[in-house]
């Protein structure tokens, strides 16, 4: 009965400090709603107090004036294109790697990680230049597939553990049916990858949708290329800043990647546990 006790005691306890925790990271978020409903005077009076009336017309304002239905569809073709890349090679990568046992695919497989090692400020410059030398700079689908070379080495690692987990007999059993290469990879192991793919695609659309850094340095030269962050920027300014306005863009970027992870957040654990039980 004591042993009971305390652990009902223990489990109340960690969930008020989830709470807590919870209130902490939602705050900023409720900061940004709140100030994207006030008006000038108000933000500049008070961050943290509620508006006293709420102004409703700084969404309509900013809708119109960064043209959000464009940069919207910038956006989806930057992040399309991105997670389309990001899936289809590092699942195919990580697939020939787990069933290839050798000193080579070991090597091979720490080569493809270790960029997850790199901070991206070191090497931006060089990224920025070798863009530009294939011509994949101010435009989004370029964007997109530079996005493929800094998703894929989390998304290898993921799916590498997963993937070592899945019995070869599967392979073997596909193999005498005729099934073989790209046929047995799409049409066999592809569908049981479909938790953890499920992973990484709420990991990556939260991460493109919302970068700010790469678009800056790729995008940010043209209005017809630019995302719903750098518009976000557009409303701060080195002598004046409508911060009303910057803080409407942005709950109006982050929008979107936070619905999708509402619907798919139950995916996250179930991935990335199962992919780290089974590696």
């Amino acid at each position: 009965m004591k042993r009971n006790r305390q652990g009902k005691a223990g489990r109340i306890v960690l969930e008020i400090v989830m709470v807590l925790l919870s209130l902490v990271f939602l705050y900023p978020l409720f900061l940004a709603i709140n100030n994207s409903l006030k008006s000038f005077g108000e933000v500049m009076t008070d961050v943290v107090a509620l508006p006293k009336k709420l102004v409703f017309e700084n969404y309509s304002y900013v809708w119109s004036f960064i043209d959000y239905p464009k940069l919207f569809l910038n956006n989806f073709i930057i992040t399309g294109v991105g997670l389309a890349g990001i899936v289809f090679v590092s699942s195919i990568a990580a697939y020939k790697l787990a069933r290839t046992k050798s000193r080579s695919s070991a090597l091979l497989y720490m080569l493809c990680i270790m960029p997850m090692l790199i901070p991206f400020q070191s090497i931006m410059l060089t990224v920025l230049q070798l863009a530009k030398d294939l011509n994949l700079s101010e435009s989004t689908w370029g964007l997109g597939v530079l996005y493929w070379g800094f998703g894929a080495p989390l998304a290898v690692f993921i799916y590498h553990g997963f993937v070592k987990g899945i019995p070869k007999e599967i392979d073997e059993s596909a193999t005498i049916d005729g099934a073989s290469g790209f046929r047995l990879f799409f049409s066999v192991i592809f569908p049981l990858l479909k938790s953890v793919t499920a992973t990484i695609i709420i990991i990556d659309v939260m991460w493109i949708w919302n970068d700010f850094l790469l678009p800056l340095l790729m995008v940010n030269g043209s209005p017809d290329t630019k995302t719903l962050t750098l518009a976000a920027y557009t409303f701060v300014g080195q002598y004046t800043s409508d911060w009303q306005y910057a803080m409407t863009a942005m709950v109006m970027a982050v929008l979107p990647s936070i619905i999708v992870f509402i619907f798919l957040q139950k995916y996250i654990v179930k991935g990335v546990v199962a992919g780290a039980v089974k590696g």
